[in-house]
């Protein structure tokens, strides 16, 4: 009975341990780096920049609960997108646009580096092909290469 408890603790303390981090999980694309949490997020921009993606928006929970006296690891969710493939997109389907931007997630880790993850535009757009077609999925394809790109230089 002593073991079998002692496993169950183990098992809890092991989870909530990582329960913080992203791990990794279908139609998702997961990357550790070593870099800063704030120097991920700088060098997502420039990526973003560089590969002809927008920042369209930023969000995070981590200065708002900060003014409310809460210390939370740094939290960034990045919206890219551009107005290429949104027109493209909306001649496929009105409906799929309520998917841009894509986002991508910057999150700090215990050690002080940063996790860069990010759902595939494949995957996001995917409930939308039977509206889109082929071309949609074409067109999510794109991005998926692009969103790649994108992770790569951050990741440099």
């Amino acid at each position: 009975m002593y073991f079998i408890r002692l496993t169950a603790a183990l098992i809890l303390t092991a989870a909530a341990a990582s329960a913080g981090n992203i791990a990794p999980r279908e139609g998702w694309a997961v990357h550790e780096t070593s870099k800063p949490y704030g120097q991920l997020i700088n060098d997502v921009k420039a990526a973003a920049k560089a590969e002809g993606m927008g920042v369209v928006t930023q969000a995070g929970p981590t200065k708002a609960a900060a003014a409310r006296g809460i210390t939370i690891p740094g939290n960034r969710v990045i919206g890219l997108f551009n107005n290429d493939f949104a027109v493209k997109i909306l001649a496929l389907s009105t409906a799929a646009m309520i998917e841009a931007p894509v986002r991508m997630y910057v999150t700090e880790e215990d050690d002080g580096s940063a996790t860069l993850s990010y759902k595939l535009p494949s995957h996001v757009f995917a409930p939308y092909t039977d509206e889109g077609g082929e071309a949609l999925v074409a067109l999510a394809g794109q991005l998926d290469r692009r969103f790649a790109l994108i992770a790569e230089r951050a990741r440099k």
